[in-house]
């Protein structure tokens, strides 16, 4: 008796957690790039109450008699499929056609009081986070960052044409980033870019107009009207997301499960394309949302049931005694 009753109390935990992701999903319907969850359930032991036997010469097997003991949690799955692409016809909206990720991170240096910041390389950057998330913008000084601030990872331009009278770079002569065909850019785990320097990437306030390559280049037209060489994004991808740890404002970080970061530019290995001007929405589908609540709620209610039922058969057993 007392058996159903705890299973029922498990039923019930479980439906809740179902409940409370069910609607975390719905309330980030119309969060850019978020990747919903989902709850999968095992069943929790077995009491055996007889053994299976094997067939003997005058009779044939038997199985084990056995009853459940309630449902536990197995997975909080984090499924990471592609929303939706959105136009925009905003050159900094971006989304990935692919597997690959974004990279985010602080800038380990502040800008000049001409507004450059001047560290590049390994140590450009700290605390390096990972999202789908593609709505970007330019500070006071040009350099792409996101709604929080931080600066968009990649290969930034030696030298740039604020002004009329400089050269900065033609964006025929950029560099090769991507390096080896297929070359993971973390290398030892340190972003390593094939060539050019890590750094935050800046368009000239004075540029004319900007774009953004499926390859991640930024580009844009001088004061004389020449097309020039910003730089390059750089995504990654991991050999399993879904052990990708969500640490809030849609970002990810790396986790023993997950895999190490591969790192590339975009169109390459399969890390997928920058698709500019788009923004990737949230992959929830309030249809099946709205399904699997029902779903839920109907569980919720038939376990309670288990736990009234029980209650009531121990009351029967109690008015025995008058």
């Amino acid at each position: 008796m007392l058996r159903s009753m705890y299973s029922g109390i498990s039923g019930l935990k479980n439906f809740q957690t179902k409940l409370d992701v069910i609607g975390n999903n719905i309330a980030n319907v119309n969060t850019h790039g978020f990747k919903k969850g989902r709850v999968v359930f095992k069943d929790l032991i077995s009491q055996t109450n007889g053994a299976a036997a094997g067939p003997t010469i005058t009779r044939g097997g038997v199985n084990p008699m056995q009853v459940g003991l309630g449902a536990q949690i197995a997975a909080i799955d984090t499924v990471h499929g592609t929303g939706s692409l959105q136009t925009t016809g905003r050159t900094l909206d971006l989304a990935i056609s692919g597997d690959g990720f974004f990279m985010v991170a602080d800038s380990t240096e502040a800008p000049s009081d001409e507004g450059i910041i001047e560290v590049t390389g390994e140590e450009a950057f700290s605390n390096i986070l990972y999202t789908r998330a593609g709505n970007y913008y330019m500070d006071e000084n040009g350099y792409l960052v996101n709604a929080e601030g931080k600066y968009l990872v990649g290969v930034r331009a030696d030298e740039y044409a604020d002004l009329a009278d400089e050269e900065g770079i033609i964006l025929d002569e950029k560099p090769n980033v991507a390096g080896e065909e297929g070359a993971n850019l973390f290398e030892d785990g340190v972003l390593t870019p094939g060539e050019g320097e890590l750094g935050a990437i800046r368009v000239p306030i004075s540029a004319q107009n900007m774009s953004i390559g499926q390859d991640g280049t930024v580009s844009y037209t001088d004061l004389n009207g020449e097309l020039k060489y910003a730089g390059q994004i750089i995504l990654t991808k991991f050999a399993n997301t879904g052990g990708l740890e969500k640490v809030g404002a849609n970002y990810y970080r790396p986790t023993a499960n997950s895999g190490n970061p591969y790192a590339q530019v975009g169109t390459v290995a399969g890390i997928g394309a920058i698709q500019s001007s788009t923004l990737e929405m949230s992959n929830v589908d309030l249809s099946e949302e709205f399904t699997e609540m029902i779903v839920a709620q109907r569980g919720f209610q038939a376990t309670s049931r288990i736990i009234t039922t029980s209650d009531e058969i121990l009351q029967e057993l109690v008015n025995l005694k008058r």
